[in-house]
């Protein structure tokens, strides 16, 4: 009997085990999309090593997806042309409401400090006199991309609380990515300009000094928004529980399996992430709110 038992056990976990890889028959290669935070081959750099470790860990062909902003991305996740996104907040709740609820969130990033949000800046440069929002009246400011959380929604949201930034500003261009905002403001074609930063070490402009792209000392943040709730790596839920679980679990184990991985895809030599935390939908759901508000403020001046 005890045989019998041990026996039926081993059975009854292969079929399981075979059960949650049968997604392999059908999902060959396994599409990831990143967003415009980054150039096109600093995004790509960082997350090769991290699509080798998924090919290890999944078992099977594993492609980085890109596009020049980020409804590209959030597009190709609603049209399932990819399977999984690394978005910010405000780019998941675009993607959740283009695709009915068709994405869920799955795992977000868990600092070394304990926690689990970043924070919307406006940078100027450090020579420019420009020090705070009432020395930025009749100026320019850039905003990332439309579907950026910090380089768009959060800032101008905050911002609409204390003045108009359509008539308060010159202008409100949209960069098209975080990099070539800051990047403008140190070349003087824009004022200032929004993006993000974790803490006083670790951000978009603390990398484009590591990445020898602007010096240190060039740009200074002038305001900041309250915490924002880190971004997700998304799912769409129309894919098997099986491929969703196998990726959930390697993302969540690369710190420990692919350290090297890891920091690179988290930021490099100024990343201050050290792993993942589980995360569902109703941790965003107020960016969605966020978004309706913005849509509808916008609505009143089209």
């Amino acid at each position: 009997m005890r045989l019998l038992t041990t026996t039926m056990l081993v059975a009854l976990t292969a079929t399981g085990a075979f059960a949650d890889d049968s997604w392999k028959q059908d999902y060959q290669v396994v599409k990831f999309g990143i967003l415009s935070g980054e150039n096109e081959k600093d995004r790509i750099a960082s997350y090769t090593p991290f699509e080798a470790y998924l090919e290890r860990e999944l078992g099977v062909d594993v492609e980085i997806f890109t596009a020049g902003n980020y409804d590209g991305v959030i597009q190709a996740i609603a049209a399932d042309q990819i399977e999984f996104a690394f978005f910010g907040s405000s780019s998941y709740a675009a993607a959740y409401t283009e695709t009915n609820g068709g994405v869920k969130p799955l795992v977000s990033r868990l600092q070394n400090d304990g926690s689990t949000g970043y924070y919307s800046i406006i940078v100027t440069r450090c020579d420019s006199r420009l020090t705070d929002l009432a020395a930025l009246e009749g100026k320019v400011l850039a905003f990332a991309d439309p579907d950026s959380t910090s380089g768009y929604a959060v800032p101008y949201f905050n911002l609409s609380k204390l003045v108009d930034p359509k008539t308060y500003f010159e202008a409100i261009p949209f960069s098209g990515s975080h990099e070539a905002g800051v990047q403008a403001v140190v070349n003087g074609t824009f004022d200032a300009a929004a993006t993000y930063q974790t803490n006083e070490t670790s951000g978009i402009p603390q990398r484009m000094v590591t990445k020898g792209m602007i010096a240190e000392g060039e740009i200074c943040p002038i305001w900041q928004s309250p915490e924002i709730t880190s971004g997700p790596l998304a799912a769409r839920t129309n894919l098997p529980e099986g491929l969703i679980d196998a990726m959930k679990t390697a993302v969540m184990e690369i710190p420990m399996k692919d350290p090297e991985a890891f920091k690179a895809m988290s930021g490099g030599a100024d990343s201050t992430q050290k792993g993942w935390i589980e995360v569902d939908h109703e941790r965003y759901q107020w960016i969605v709110d966020m978004r309706d508000w913005l849509k509808k403020e916008r609505r009143k001046t089209g």
